[in-house]
């Protein structure tokens, strides 16, 4: 009996390589990023440092993302998170690997051996039945060659951070979490799938400074602009 062939997640017609979830016109056709600082990920006047880092640097040194929080990203991610549509995550994974070798081969930097996920509570985990991050940050790690582990954990539930403003989730994230390894003189790779204002990952990235991490940088699907 013939299997289906995999189709294109946004054009529908089959791929000759199954995992890639995208066709090579597809993948060319997504949205363009404008000029992003590499340091926070937001906008800046030219692919460098901007004002906002050289005044008050992030708790990390890098950000690569593969897109704004926009269509046909944000749809995936809302799909992946809210309706189980955990088929994505290889694709979803791949357009992020794809970023990170751009972004490393135009600006070489010191190679990961560490991959983390940002954590959910355990109570949301069971919920969802998955962390949409650590989906992600598995097969990252398989391709890049390095280690993943879940070596932070969420230990205070609190809200839920899409619905607070951007003081509130700082509050929010207060002593949320802990590390379970050691850091000291990693080059981490941390994930997730999206980053607004920064908080959770900044709060999570204090944690790993605190405790020796050589370098931190942040890869996720989308940065909100």
């Amino acid at each position: 009996m013939l299997s289906t062939p995999a189709r294109c997640w946004l054009c529908h017609l089959p791929l000759q390589i199954a995992h890639h979830g995208l066709c090579t016109l597809c993948l060319h056709q997504l949205p363009l990023l404008p000029a992003l600082c590499p340091c926070c990920g937001l906008p800046a006047t030219a692919a460098q440092r901007c004002g906002r880092c050289l005044r008050q640097p992030p708790p990390w040194h890098r950000l690569t993302c593969v897109s704004d929080y926009t269509p046909p990203l944000s749809d995936w991610v809302q799909q992946l998170k809210f309706s189980g549509a955990i088929a994505l995550r290889v694709m979803l994974a791949r357009l992020l690997l794809l970023k990170l070798l751009t972004t490393r081969r135009n600006e070489p930097a010191t190679a990961f051996d560490l991959v983390l996920s940002v954590p959910l509570h355990h109570q949301r985990a069971w919920q969802r039945g998955f962390n949409q991050s650590a989906l992600l940050a598995q097969p990252l790690a398989r391709w890049l060659r390095c280690e993943y582990r879940e070596g932070v954990s969420r230990i205070r539930r609190g809200s839920t951070q899409h619905q607070l403003n951007a003081r509130a989730r700082r509050h929010n994230l207060r002593s949320a979490f802990r590390l379970e390894m050691p850091v000291q003189d990693r080059h981490i790779l941390l994930i997730d799938d999206v980053v607004t204002t920064g908080s959770t990952v900044a709060e999570i990235s204090r944690l790993l400074q605190a405790e020796g991490a050589a370098s931190i940088h942040i890869g996720c699907l989308c940065r909100t602009l």
